[in-house]
């Protein structure tokens, strides 16, 4: 796979692009140790949409936040606890949660894991009108 070069802005100026996730979890298990047991990396991002891989060792914890986009998280490897409005859901190797845009979750590492993110992003115009559920942007 060649270089994805990025424009000014930052986004990745190729149309389509090809990983091997494999490839990818052992290059983030060179990074540790990570900052908070946390290691993430973009593998993709346009304006519209993004793909990040995940990292976490045992017991992390993503603290509540939330992305404007409707989001994925598809577990390649381990086990999370992704929970949400109230309700939590472990997700093993091979499972995937969708959640809508502009909602507060946090995520746990129950055990080392990996995951990769998706989130489709809102063109600006939508941004701007998106209601926040009563926090910040």
């Amino acid at each position: 796979m060649p270089l994805l070069k990025s424009g000014g802005d930052g986004n990745m100026v190729a149309d389509r692009a090809r990983f091997d996730l494999t490839l990818e979890m052992a290059g983030s298990e060179r990074q540790k140790p990570w900052p908070s047991g946390i290691y993430g990396k973009t593998l993709y991002k346009k304006q519209d949409f993004r793909a990040v891989l995940i990292s976490l060792e045992a017991g992390a914890r993503m603290k509540e936040h939330h992305v404007h986009g409707t989001s994925s998280a598809q577990m390649l490897r381990g086990r999370i606890r992704y929970s949400t409005e109230g309700l939590a859901y472990d997700l093993e190797a091979m499972s995937l949660l969708t959640v809508g845009a502009s909602i507060k979750h946090d995520v746990e590492a129950i055990d080392p894991s990996v995951f990769l993110l998706t989130i489709s992003w809102p063109a600006n115009q939508q941004l701007l009108a998106m209601q926040h559920r009563g926090y910040g942007t």
